[in-house]
């Protein structure tokens, strides 16, 4: 078939018959043309991921869904249910019992996406968490109301966290609340059911920060060879996560038109997408200018990866980067976020107050800033009572 069906991997058998089930259904030529395209592209995420027809069930689709909303932005999603109910009519895709779980873990999806306006990261292990948990509890054809009692969820945790540290079975629970918040609104279950939810015991301000020296951040800018587009890359990721504290997530995000040249700032869209301006340092933006020169095709995002495909950078390609640079470097990896971490220190050595020191940061709150106390040894110290009995 000619035009923009073409290639369309394991899925390119089925173009013809679909179209005339669509058509046989009412759709319009202009649906139909929609729906075609989105056939293409889940038929070549299929052919590049390595998934055939006979496993495309519901997890399958939500996770192209979720690949389609990070890299365009959206995809109508009812240009993907169509098909995937043909192919289930047709005996080529799976029909499983969790027909009605795939539906709400596709509006969950959404829901976190364009109603709680969650970072991907964060909306991948929420989806986790709600996959384990409705395994079993979607309603069946005609029901309203999911059968969710205080009990099943004690015992789903119980089940679930047994092997996780305190950090990831908080986690865990704060999923399993936004899933039944999103189930209340739905109307499929009791709104106060994500009340039954236990909370995990955690100490705020319990441990000190971890970050790298100055030396050792001075050794991993150094490791990046600059002459070529990966290195070029890397330097301008790891100057703008160390010198403007920068999440990862942050990073990713930057485009073109974050940075205003002219009045020397660059625009960051932080945490729930709250944007904040911060001046540009001449090292960064030289080091910015120096990989726009390099790289190989122009995107309105700033940062794209290498290898084929080429798309924006995530921020686990951010992530990843990082842990490559300390590699290199000779040093143990700690995490890209350990970076913010060292600009803070660094200011704490110089003079700033917590309250600037936030201010660069971007905390919403000071209690944010407030573990940034505990790292600066000397002034505790001075203000720390003595142990009885000992000599300070």
């Amino acid at each position: 078939m000619k035009g923009p069906y073409r290639h369309d991997g394991p899925l390119a058998p089925y173009v013809s018959g679909y179209r005339d089930w669509l058509l046989d259904r009412g759709y319009t030529p202009s649906s139909t043309v929609n729906a075609l395209i989105a056939l293409g592209h889940l038929g070549r995420w299929m052919d590049h991921d390595g998934i055939g027809v006979d496993q495309l069930d519901g997890a399958a689709s939500g996770a192209f869904v979720a690949a389609q909303v990070r890299v365009r932005g959206r995809l109508p999603l009812a240009s993907v249910k169509p098909l995937i109910e043909f192919l289930q009519a047709t005996g080529a895709a799976p029909v499983g019992p969790s027909a009605a779980e795939d539906e709400l873990l596709v509006g969950y999806h959404e829901w976190l996406v364009h109603e709680r306006r969650l970072a991907p990261s964060t909306i991948r292990g929420r989806e986790r968490v709600a996959r384990r948990f409705l395994e079993g509890h979607g309603p069946t054809a005609g029901e309203s109301s999911l059968s969710i009692t205080a009990a099943e969820v004690t015992a789903f945790l119980a089940r679930e966290s047994g092997r996780l540290s305190p950090g990831s079975a908080g986690s865990l629970t704060s999923g399993l609340r936004s899933v039944l918040r999103y189930l209340a609104t739905r109307g499929l279950a009791d709104p106060g059911s994500a009340d039954a939810v236990p909370r995990i015991a955690q100490w705020r301000e319990a441990t000190v920060p971890r970050f790298p020296t100055p030396a050792a951040v001075d050794a991993l800018l150094a490791s990046c060879d600059r002459s070529t587009v990966v290195g070029a890359r890397d330097y301008a990721v790891l100057l703008l996560l160390a010198r403007l504290g920068l999440r990862a997530i942050e990073v990713s995000r930057l485009e073109l038109s974050d940075i205003d040249w002219r009045a020397g700032e660059i625009e960051v869209d932080g945490k729930a997408h709250h944007r904040g301006r911060l001046p540009l340092p001449a090292d960064v933006g030289e080091a910015v200018v120096a990989y726009l020169r390099v790289r190989d095709r122009t995107h309105q995002r700033l940062f794209m990866n290498v290898k084929a495909p080429t798309r924006p950078l995530e921020p686990t390609g951010v992530r990843s980067l990082v842990r490559h640079a300390y590699q290199r470097a000779g040093l143990e990896p700690v995490g890209a976020h350990q970076l913010r971490h060292a600009l803070a220190s660094d200011l704490l050595r110089a003079g700033a107050s917590l309250v600037a020191i936030g201010q660069v940061l971007r905390h919403r709150h000071l209690q944010s800033t407030a573990i940034y106390a505990k790292v600066d040894l000397e002034r505790l110290r001075s203000v720390a009572s003595p142990w009885p009995g000992a000599t300070r």
